[in-house]
């Protein structure tokens, strides 16, 4: 039943995002506001197919903060990616250079005012990031990062990338770690299953903590569903 339900959610989401995606650059050109709209059609499919097709519901726990703050959350499927920036009003998510570079997409991406963070992170690098930042914060959206840097397995707690404290240290923002877990139901590869995604909005940390001890509080704030 579980492999009926990803075939069918398969063909109906992907494949009504096809021209959805087609027209990405049309909508773009209108500007961001446009964009940014437009984009929440796509969640609010994605959203619709998994309750109905897949059998997934979304619990959340805790308050989510109004007012620009620098989101920091666990990464394990597609899922959350797409539905915080539902949840959190579509803020400026970091993004890594090598997706910017791709053709059409990486153009879309900065119309839309996402944050393009280079590895390196030497100065320039961090200048760039800091302007796409302040943008976004003048816009009045806040900041989300995957502060591990990429989709991981349930379970898995790897070291924080150093890009998050680049970030917190520049934005001098509260930081709400946003526990997930998402991945026993979207695994990266293999059959969806029914099942409940799980948010947690963990307490505010406030801005101006020494590196370590901000990313420890990071660390397991987001990792508090993972036992």
């Amino acid at each position: 039943m579980n492999l009926l339900r990803t075939l069918a959610f398969s063909i109906f989401f992907y494949g009504l995002s096809v021209p959805m995606v087609l027209l990405v650059p049309f909508v773009a050109v209108l500007g961001g506001d446009a964009l940014r709209s437009y984009s929440m059609g796509w969640v609010a499919l994605m959203r619709w197919s998994a309750r109905w097709i897949l059998g997934i519901r979304v619990r959340i726990e805790g308050e989510i903060p109004k007012g620009p703050v620098l989101f920091a959350g666990k990464h394990e499927s597609l899922f959350e990616a797409l539905e915080l920036s539902r949840l959190l009003g579509s803020p400026a998510t970091v993004m890594k250079r090598e997706l910017a570079r791709i053709p059409l997409w990486g153009w879309a991406a900065r119309r839309y005012g996402v944050i393009i963070v280079n590895r390196t992170a030497n100065a320039s690098a961090l200048r760039a990031m800091m302007k796409d930042a302040q943008a976004a914060l003048r816009q009045g959206r806040s900041v989300m990062i995957f502060p591990e840097g990429t989709r991981v397995k349930p379970g898995e707690k790897p070291e924080l990338r150093s890009g998050f404290a680049g970030l917190y240290r520049m934005l001098d923002l509260p930081v709400v770690p946003i526990a997930v877990k998402s991945g026993h139901v979207w695994p990266k590869h293999g059959i969806k299953k029914p099942g409940v995604v799980t948010f947690r909005f963990e307490p505010m940390i406030p801005p101006g903590l020494p590196r370590a001890e901000a990313e420890a509080r990071v660390h397991a704030g987001i990792n508090a569903l993972n036992g």
